[in-house]
């Protein structure tokens, strides 16, 4: 549990004492990994295979479940937010206070404020014009790469633990950790700056019979602390 007891109206209340740095976060990233599939699997759920209406399902569940989750329901979930230090860049998905004022692990949040980015890729990417096969990773051009966002700083500067979610739409998670792996070595071999070995993906865990995956990685982000990500992969393919 994250809270002593139903929050109030003007504040929510962590457990008292120290909390381990990242703590707080993490039960965060394990209800929504909890919800995941939760989600995918209800019968009412309207059949989509584009990103943006699929992460908006999923915010709109998440809150619903945490409405329902003691000790989790004084988080929100927001899709489509601006980042807070480039507002023109936006966010996939985000958790932030459902009060006034939440405390995380020692600092007051808002609920004008970000307690976690999320960002959302479709495995394999949609092809067309433009699109780059690794952009779960990094593209071509620009910044849209999942993982590249968050290592040049584009999203979550100002944070050190954030997420990724795939929805995997065909193939299986073996295939997309080996590619994913994959590309990143190329990156490393060609000399990108920034990209070494230590970028990979570690697995934590892989349920078959849940379709969900999770993996985390940690990434250096120049003159910014580095930061940390989970990788939580749902299998669309039910």
């Amino acid at each position: 549990m994250l809270a002593d007891g139903p929050p109030s109206r003007s504040s929510g209340k962590l457990k008292s004492g120290v909390i381990a740095n990242g703590h707080s976060r993490a039960a965060i990233l394990d209800f929504i990994l909890d919800q995941l599939p939760r989600w995918r699997d209800r019968p009412d759920r309207p059949q989509r295979t584009s990103e943006t209406p699929l992460t908006s399902q999923l915010c709109a569940h998440l809150n619903s479940a945490a409405r329902k989750t003691a000790g989790v329901d004084y988080l929100q979930f927001r899709s489509e937010e601006a980042d807070e230090m480039q507002p023109s860049r936006k966010i996939d998905m985000v958790a932030a206070p459902a009060v006034d004022a939440l405390v995380v692990e020692g600092r007051t949040y808002s609920d004008f404020e970000t307690i976690l980015p999320i960002e959302c890729k479709r495995l394999p990417t949609p092809s067309g014009t433009g699109r780059d096969e690794r952009e779960y990773v990094i593209t071509k051009a620009g910044a849209s790469g999942g993982i590249q966002r968050y290592k040049e700083g584009k999203h979550g500067s100002t944070h050190e633990r954030a997420a990724l979610i795939a929805y995997v739409q065909s193939q299986t998670f073996e295939h997309w950790q080996n590619m994913i792996e994959g590309w990143i070595r190329e990156l490393h071999m060609a000399g990108s700056p920034g990209w070494t070995s230590a970028d990979a993906l570690t697995t934590e865990r892989n349920d078959v019979t849940a379709g969900i995956a999770v993996h985390e990685s940690v990434h250096t982000r120049g003159d910014l602390p580095a930061i940390r990500l989970r990788h939580m992969w749902i299998s669309m393919q039910r």
